[in-house]
């Protein structure tokens, strides 16, 4: 019985003892510091995709990188159909026989003081510039251009170039009246036809062209420029617009791009 009682207590105390040192060992292991990974340890996780406990429990996850990137690719879908819609509206709404809704009846007067309209030059292909006399450079620039075109046109496709008219509409009537157009006119290509009208002609005009107009840099003695759209606009024989060309374009695309237009056969 004896015996029994010392064995009874012994596995006691071995037992007490063994809880002790799994209590120490647990303190020991939630308290001590983890040593850093190897740069080994971290290739070998990353390579086999691996996210510790810690990237877990951190603010940035697999979830939510998926739905920054979703959120990412709807913002650049969005700004780039705005930016076509705003490009639209612009230009003006594309009507359904697929012709921009640019253009229109209108009327000003040439440097004889005749009346002309959009009827005077059906008939011929026309290219239509809308500046001002005194424009310092911008206008002067792209009124040599038409020229360099003309002139090209006359050399590569002189039969085509017979059917082409240049016009060049005032946005400044107050300042271009027929004399100062008529002074104008020496410094440019002689085909040029030069037009101007009453401010409410010119604006009406210029409205349907989608041509933006507005003073700058009005000085005390009342000198001003204009600020205007640079637009070059290309009208078939039935006054109908086949095409439009920028301040960037060369000389040498807009002859190809008014070559193509004036020979396009539709196919039926």
């Amino acid at each position: 019985a004896t015996y029994t009682m010392t064995m009874m207590a012994h596995r006691q105390q071995l037992h007490k003892t063994i809880l002790r040192q799994i209590q120490r060992r647990s303190l020991t292991s939630s308290s001590a510091p983890k040593l850093p990974k190897s740069e080994a340890q971290q290739a070998k996780e990353t390579a086999h995709g691996y996210i510790g406990r810690a990237s877990k429990r951190g603010p940035v996850s697999w979830p939510l990188l998926g739905l920054a990137a979703v959120a990412a690719a709807t913002g650049v879908s969005y700004y780039a159909i705005e930016r076509e819609r705003r490009m639209e509206k612009a230009m003006g709404t594309v009507v359904s026989t697929g012709k921009p809704a640019i253009g229109g009846t209108w009327s000003l007067v040439d440097m004889n003081g005749k009346l002309v309209t959009e009827h005077t030059y059906a008939g011929k292909y026309t290219l239509l510039y809308f500046g001002f006399a005194r424009c310092p450079d911008i206008c002067p620039s792209e009124m040599v251009k038409v020229g360099s075109i003309l002139d090209q046109l006359k050399k590569e496709y002189p039969k085509l170039a017979e059917q082409i008219q240049p016009i060049f509409v005032s946005v400044d009537p107050a300042r271009d009246s027929i004399q100062a157009l008529q002074e104008y006119a020496k410094d440019f290509h002689p085909d040029y036809v030069f037009l101007t009208g009453t401010p409410e002609q010119v604006q009406k005009m210029a409205k349907k062209y989608r041509v933006y107009v507005s003073k700058a840099d009005e000085t005390e003695d009342g000198d001003y420029l204009v600020d205007h759209s640079i637009v070059l606009y290309f009208h078939g024989e039935d006054g109908d617009m086949l095409d439009f060309f920028t301040q960037s374009m060369k000389p040498s695309d807009i002859v190809a791009k008014i070559h193509k237009a004036m020979t396009f056969v539709p196919s039926f």
